[in-house]
């Protein structure tokens, strides 16, 4: 018998308002991925927390390599070998990415040498990253890269990832899932959450089930399939989405000859964007992060107003010089890719995180009716299915996935005439995404206009009637859901749409053979 990498022995923790684990015991094997499963709120994120040192348990006991260990804080994990990459990223906004690595490395290592290796695991592992940037001008996405890329340059024994692959592209999955299991072949022990069932079941060969803090199955993962793994989890698998024949009507968003510098030297420039979302249907775009989403999501939203006259219209109103409040009125409602921090002030609570961005419970002079905001906090809770401790939870003691219910639904509560919405079930379990998505078509069946921007493409295929992709600031003209297929959104996230494809061979074709024109150059 091999001694367990790791050992969990009874772990329990109890917050005011909730029992986050409850007696959990868990073993994980020298170079077993071992995925961890659980709607959101189950007690995962709390679980790996307790094993990296970030939060300290009630009770039971930690093993590593068979010894008992406490530990304390991060650092002391660290030493014993563990690695962990958050679901809510724990990066400085003001440091450079180098900076933020640096941090967590032995400090025998200059700046310049943390930098140098970065690029070397960027370019190994395929998430390619500027050392230098700071973080506060990275996407989502991008961000998520640095984390992984922090927790692999410690050489890890065991790799904790917490929804590791939310906002990454599936190109960039794959790669990633080649490095984990090079990894595991080298004795790296893993312990994987993640809500995407076929990824599970694809990289994992051990899983426990954790319900309401408890653990209620063990499994071999590749031994289940996608139903049977969701009712271990929910106990049931999530409703099928009924995606009936879009009704377009009228143009709600008109974007036309958008072009946009970038703010900052790290930024994407917008060039040329053209774009419409017509009542009720779903447009969708896909792209590998950093390639102008957030540039293109803040021109639309009102973040940067420098949109020249004509180019953003609401409901034919140019709205290019409006802010987000201005653009609220005309029936624009947008959530941000980004939840705590722009989507929602971490230390408020959810009823006063509704003031955000709606209105209903202020009255004249500014007074605001708390009956009116509890009992709107509280339906969205109830509807969305929103675990927390009631509408005076604050913000940041909700997990990823109930934060994410609650501004969906807050916004989507709004009746809005256009819903604007970024990677729309980021870190949710497969209940509450069949649920967002549900409610989003629903939304577009009532005559909204809904712009999606994903990197989930069975996401995009799933509730958009047309798609689009965007690359290096670059949008791509649109194309039809039924017109649409895996390979070709792969082969435009390159930014060679369909007919410059064609024109380029054309080119290289009439070129001189030999010339720099030619194929062989090319």
């Amino acid at each position: 018998m091999t001694t367990p990498r790791l050992e969990l022995r009874g772990i329990t923790k109890r917050y005011p308002s909730v029992v986050a684990n409850s007696d959990v015991s868990l073993v994980v094997q020298p170079g077993e991925t071992h995925a961890v499963l659980g709607e959101n709120g189950a007690g995962k994120s709390t679980l790996m927390k307790i094993i990296y040192g970030s939060v300290k348990p009630d009770a039971g006991s930690v093993l590593v390599d068979g010894q008992p260990v406490q530990v304390r804080n991060p650092r002391e994990a660290r030493a014993l070998g563990i690695a962990m990459v958050f679901q809510h990223f724990s990066l400085f906004d003001t440091l450079s990415v180098a900076e933020n690595v640096w941090l967590g490395l032995d400090r025998g290592q200059t700046l310049a040498d943390v930098a140098r290796n970065i690029r070397a695991k960027a370019a190994e592992y395929g998430l390619e990253i500027d050392p230098d940037r700071p973080v506060h001008t990275l996407s989502v996405g991008e961000m998520q890269r640095v984390e992984i890329i922090r927790a692999l340059l410690t050489q890890p024994r065991l790799l904790i990832l917490d929804e590791p692959t939310s906002v990454l592209t599936p190109q960039a999955v794959e790669k990633l899932f080649v490095v984990l299991k090079k990894l595991a072949s080298e004795g790296c022990s893993i312990l994987y959450i993640s809500h995407k069932l076929h990824e599970i079941r694809e990289l994992c060969n051990a899983c426990t089930v954790l319900r309401g803090g408890k653990v209620t199955g063990v499994c071999n993962p590749r031994e289940e399939s996608n139903a049977s793994l969701s009712r271990l989890m929910i106990g049931a698998e999530p409703p099928a989405l009924e995606h009936r024949p879009a009704r377009a009507g009228e143009v709600v968003l008109g974007v036309q000859a958008l072009s946009l510098p970038r703010e900052d030297q790290f930024g994407v420039d917008l060039d040329g964007i053209d774009l419409q979302v017509r009542a009720g249907e779903v447009v969708g775009i896909a792209g590998v992060s950093g390639n102008g989403q957030k540039e293109l999501m803040w021109a639309l939203s009102g973040e940067d107003t420098r949109a020249p006259a004509g180019t953003v219209t609401v409901r034919g109103q140019d709205v290019g010089a409006l802010h987000p409040g201005e653009r609220r009125r005309l029936g624009l409602h947008f959530v941000p890719e980004e939840r705590l921090g722009r989507g929602a002030v971490p230390t408020l609570s959810l009823a006063h995180n509704l003031l955000l961005t709606r209105g209903e419970a202020l009255g004249r002079g500014g007074w605001i009716s708390t009956a009116t905001l509890q009992a709107q906090a509280r339906d969205i809770i109830g509807r969305y299915k929103v675990k927390a401790g009631g509408p005076q939870a604050v913000a940041r003691s909700l997990s990823g996935g109930n934060l994410q219910k609650f501004i969906v639904g807050r916004e989507i509560d709004a009746n809005p005439a256009l819903l604007i919405v970024s990677q729309p079930t980021w870190g949710v379990d497969v209940g509450a995404a069949a649920q967002i998505r549900g409610a989003i078509l629903a939304l577009r069946d009532a005559g909204c206009a809904v712009l999606v921007v994903s990197e989930e493409l069975d996401e995009l295929f799933e509730i958009c009637d047309r798609l689009h992709v965007i690359a290096r600031g670059r949008l791509s003209p649109p194309v039809a859901l039924a017109d649409a297929t895996v390979e070709l959104i792969g082969e435009w996230m390159s930014g060679l749409w369909h007919g410059e494809v064609q024109s380029h061979l054309r080119e290289l074709d009439a070129a001189p053979a030999g010339g720099e024109g030619s194929h062989a150059a090319a």
